[in-house]
């Protein structure tokens, strides 16, 4: 068992520990995971599991939790064994055109944020604004309007009790308030607790490349409601993500290239609220990350594939378990839920794995290091996923699926690459697949008369075997400046510890593009940008992550954000991004914070390294 580390326990006590009545803690980190090994292991009865073998996978779930090998999303370690049963992270919520149809989408996402879950929207499916209501003879409000509505319910609203609401609106660029939609985050502070994405296809990317015009399309009526110049609205989004992030894109046919059940359910038109999941209307899925730091062999400074293949074989019948442990809070979504059977298992401590490696991130290396991995935990959990499925049948809706006679899954997605924000500070990991973000950051200004900071355990190492620790450059680093431009440091450690920002959004899109390859669903992933970085510099990120097969795309400019907070003690504020080259946050988000935030934009999710503190359900 891997002993938790002071700022993973703080984190623990937080977020996941049981506590009774009076709000004391009841439980430690041993019977965190027991109680949710147990919980889940508990369903293998229903499949008619002798109980040896049960007890032998009670065991084996707590301790590839315990060596904190695998973790499952926040949700289940949250709930798992309790009797607020709500286990997933992602959901995705239909919009019927009507005024039912808004109501029950905005009582059906209160629900499920109610206990934990981060819900999506499409706008594509609502009436155009001013479109005409033939019942009242009135005029629509328009998407903008509804948005606004399911924001407002979405504040009120505080997830299990322990954070904020989270939810991504996609609205297609076929539909005729698009221009509207790209601008309606401009003001900081509007609609906070969403994230918007722009709906895209390969002939729109065309018509952008062309810059010719395309056709609008209302959804209500199907009927042409006139043309935009391709170009122009592209610059409008780009325009909206180098201000401040948002919007960010999906590229709907590329995810439907994955979408195995089209012919039953139809399109995929959003995801979940960090972009990684996309989903049907009513579906829901238990994300899953695999720490690939623990997996790394010192004697010969290789992989250890054996013990990767036993963990992601445990993963993948863990989470399948977690699909009937799960209590739904809406009808549809359990039987949605249970006809495609969709899971999530991703990876986290990427970076730190290319670390103990000595492989520097931004290098074609690490892109082959990172194809190879995924390559092989998609390999292993599909065998995985056919084993079950010749066990306990093939999920409900497989019959009419797009998949061929042979590939009897159990469930119609395997992989998904979440943002891993709360729980890779629980295992001491990087997040998902992304780079550090930073190598120091101060925890407190003083204390005993002592700077305090928390140091990148790698770094920290090396720099005292080899001779280059000081205070002076932790005090440096702290305050968001680069390694890079340090005389004191060795070139290979400069080489080998790079940061989010100082890797080119070409490398990082590469690296998304090499996971995405072998993932059935999607990758959270934030192109980190300079305070300088130019439209130019958004626009070839957004197009080089359509040629690369990339099924999304979110950047963030460092500084970007009107209003930022502070992360070293000092008086004033940092507009020009120096002070956190990753900070990504208002004062809204601050609030729901700790007192000396550091916050990153990571993986399209914003969270604090300070206290685990994370706006994404899935984290």
């Amino acid at each position: 068992m891997t002993t938790l580390t002071e700022q993973a326990e703080t984190v623990a006590k937080s977020r996941y520990y049981l506590k009774n009545s009076d709000g004391a803690i009841v439980e430690d980190e041993v019977a965190l995971f027991r109680r949710v090994a147990m919980a889940i292991a508990s369903i293998e009865r229903e499949y008619n599991t002798i109980e040896s073998k049960i007890h032998l996978l009670t065991k084996e779930f707590e301790t590839m939790m315990a060596n904190l090998e695998f973790l499952p999303n926040s949700p289940t370690l949250m709930n798992a064994g309790t009797e607020q049963g709500t286990l997933s992270a992602c959901f995705v919520l239909p919009i019927e055109d009507s005024m039912e149809g808004i109501m029950k989408a905005a009582t059906d996402s209160a629900l499920v944020q109610k206990f934990g879950g981060g819900t999506g929207f499409s706008l594509s499916t609502i009436r155009p604004k001013h479109s005409r209501i033939s019942t009242t003879h009135g005029k629509a409000c328009g998407p903008i309007e509804v948005l606004k509505t399911l924001s407002r319910i979405s504040s009120m609203i505080t997830q299990g009790g322990k954070r904020d609401g989270a939810n991504m609106a996609v609205m297609s660029v076929y539909h005729p308030d698009i221009l509207e939609f790209i601008d309606c985050k401009h003001v900081e502070g509007d609609i906070h607790n969403f994230n918007i994405s722009v709906g895209v296809d390969s002939a729109f990317m065309q018509c952008v490349r062309d810059n010719t015009d395309y056709t609008l399309v209302n959804p209500h009526t199907l009927e042409n409601a006139g043309e935009l110049n391709a170009h122009e609205v592209f610059v409008r989004i780009i325009e909206g993500a180098w201000r401040n992030g948002e919007p960010g894109v999906v590229f709907l046919d590329t995810i439907n290239k994955d979408n195995k059940v089209s012919k039953q359910f139809g399109d995929i038109i959003a995801t979940n609220p960090c972009g990684e999941q996309p989903l049907l209307g009513y579906e829901s899925c238990n994300l899953g990350s695999i720490n690939l730091a623990k997996f790394y062999n010192q004697d010969d400074n290789s992989i250890n594939w054996v013990r990767l293949r036993k963990v992601v074989n445990l993963a993948i019948r863990f989470l399948d378990n977690v699909v009937d442990a799960n209590d739904y809070a809406v009808p549809e979504i359990r039987d949605m839920t249970k006809a495609t059977r969709k899971i999530g298992l991703g990876v986290m401590g990427f970076a730190d794995l290319l670390i103990q490696l000595g492989i520097p991130y931004d290098t074609e290396e690490a892109v082959s290091v990172g194809s190879e991995l995924m390559e092989y935990i998609n390999q292993i959990a599909s065998a995985a996923s056919l084993e079950l499925g010749a066990v306990r049948g093939e999920f409900p809706a497989w019959e009419k699926s797009d998949y061929p006679v042979h590939e009897n899954y159990r469930n119609a997605c395997r992989l998904t690459v979440a943002p891993t924000g709360t729980i890779s500070m629980l295992a001491d990991a990087s997040n998902g697949i992304e780079p550090t973000f930073a190598l120091v950051w101060k925890k407190q200004n003083i204390l005993e008369g002592k700077t305090l900071y928390y140091v990148n355990k790698y770094f920290e190492a090396d720099a005292q075997e080899f001779g280059f620790y000081s205070e002076d450059l932790m005090d440096y680093l702290a305050e968001g400046n680069s390694l890079q431009d340090r005389d004191d440091v060795p070139d290979a450690f400069k080489e080998l510890y790079v940061t989010a920002s100082d890797i080119t959004p070409a490398n990082h899109i590469k690296m998304q593009a090499a996971f995405q390859e072998h993932c059935d669903s999607g990758i959270s992933k934030t192109i980190n940008l300079s305070p300088d970085a130019t439209h130019n510099d958004v626009w070839d990120a957004y197009m080089k992550a359509w040629e690369s097969g990339c099924k999304g795309v979110t950047v963030y400019r460092a500084g970007s954000r009107e209003k930022e907070v502070l992360v070293s003690g000092h008086d004033e504020d940092y507009k020009d991004g120096r002070m956190n080259p990753n900070l990504t946050t208002d004062s809204h988000m601050a609030s729901k914070c700790c007192e000396l935030p550091f916050i990153v934009m990571a993986a399209g999710c914003e969270s604090c390294k300070s206290c685990g503190w994370s706006a994404c359900a899935v984290a």
